[in-house]
C-alpha cells in the first residue's frame, strides 16, 4: 500500500526536531508556519501515531517521534552530505580528474602541465591513464582526453592544442644521396609504428602527395614511439616520426632528415571534454590550465 505522506513531510519534521520549534523551522524551510503545521498534522494522521508533544512554549517528542527521528535524521543527514559534496563538486578546486592521453605524446607535452596543476591545486587528484589504445572513454569515466586527430563523439568538446607533422628520420651515417622521392625507399631498412602507417607524406615545394606502405626490408614494428626512436638513432633504418621528436635530434645531429622536402600534413593533438554545461570546476581548471599552456607556447 502506497504511503499518503511523502519524505518532504519526513524531512519537515526532522527540521523542527533539529530547531526546537515550529517557527525556526518554518523560517530555515522558508514555509508558512500554518501550512508546516498543516503538513505535520497530515503526517501523524496518515501514520496514526503522534510524533510531537506541542504546548505553548516547546515541541518535544513522543517516544514513537524519538523512534521516527533517529531513523530519518541519518538519512537526512547523508542527504545534506551528499548535496554539499555536489556543490563543492561545481564550486571549489578538489576531487578527481581522470585523464586519457597518448603514451609518448602524453609524456612529452603534457606532464610538465600535468606536474604544475597539481602543485596549484593541491587538494586536486589526477588519474592519470596513458595508453595508444582507443579506449571508450565514456565508459572508462574519463573526464578529459587527449587524441591525435579528431575524433567525433556526441556532447564532447574538441579544442586543438597543436598540430604536429612526421617526417622521414634516419641514423647520420644512413647512405641517401639516392633517395629522391619516397617510392625510393622500398630497398631501405625500414622501421614502423603502429599506427603510424602507411606513410603519408606531401612534397612542401611541388604539393604531390605520395602514400608509402613500408612493408618490404622492415627491420623493426613496434607499438610504442620511444622504441622505434631509438632503433633509428641505433642505426637501424628509416622511420617516419613526429616531427616534436625528430627536430631536437636532428639539431643534436644525432638523426638526419631523408627528404627534407616531404612530410605529412599537420594532425592536429587536441583535447575532449564533456559538454560545458556540465563539468565540474576541478575539469575546467585543468581544461582552461592546459590551453593557456599552450596558447603560451
Amino acid at each position: 500500500m502506497a504511503a499518503s505522506y511523502s519524505l518532504d513531510d519526513l524531512r519537515y519534521f526532522c527540521t523542527i526536531v533539529k530547531l526546537g520549534s515550529f517557527k525556526k523551522a518554518s523560517a530555515n524551510l522558508d514555509m508558512s508556519l500554518s501550512t508546516l503545521s498543516r503538513r505535520i498534522r497530515l503526517l501523524e494522521q496518515a501514520l496514526q501515531l503522534t510524533l510531537l508533544n506541542r504546548d505553548a512554549h516547546r515541541v518535544t517528542l513522543t517516544h514513537t517521534g524519538e523512534l521516527y527521528y533517529d531513523r530519518y535524521r541519518k538519512l537526512f543527514d547523508e542527504v545534506e552530505c551528499i548535496e554539499q559534496a555536489l556543490c563543492d563538486e561545481k564550486d571549489q578546486p578538489k576531487g578527481k580528474i581522470r585523464i586519457s592521453a597518448p603514451i609518448y605524446m602524453g609524456k612529452h607535452f603534457l606532464s610538465a602541465i600535468f606536474c604544475d596543476f597539481l602543485l596549484q591545486y593541491p587538494n586536486i587528484q589526477l588519474d592519470l591513464r596513458f595508453s595508444n589504445n582507443l579506449i571508450d572513454i565514456e565508459k572508462e569515466g574519463i573526464d578529459i582526453a587527449f587524441r591525435v586527430r579528431n575524433p567525433a563523439i556526441d556532447n564532447w568538446v574538441i579544442r586543438e592544442l597543436k598540430l604536429t607533422h612526421n617526417v622521414l628520420c634516419a641514423h647520420p651515417n644512413h647512405s641517401s644521396q639516392s633517395i629522391t622521392h619516397p617510392k625510393q625507399l622500398e630497398q631501405h631498412p625500414k622501421i614502423t609504428c603502429v599506427g603510424l602507417v602507411p606513410w603519408q607524406l606531401k612534397n612542401q615545394q611541388t604539393r604531390e602527395e605520395y602514400s608509402f606502405n613500408p612493408n618490404t626490408h622492415v627491420r623493426l614494428e613496434v607499438d610504442e614511439i620511444q622504441m622505434m626512436k631509438q632503433a633509428v638513432e641505433s642505426g637501424a633504418g628509416i622511420s617516419y616520426i613526429p616531427d616534436y621528436i625528430a627536430l631536437p635530434l636532428i639539431e643534436a645531429a644525432k638523426l638526419k632528415r631523408i627528404l627534407p622536402d616531404w612530410k605529412s600534413n599537420g594532425q592536429p593533438f587536441s583535447i575532449l571534454y564533456r559538454d560545458r554545461k556540465q563539468i565540474p570546476y576541478r575539469v575546467r581548471l585543468l581544461i582552461e590550465h592546459t590551453l593557456q599552456h599552450f596558447n603560451e607556447s
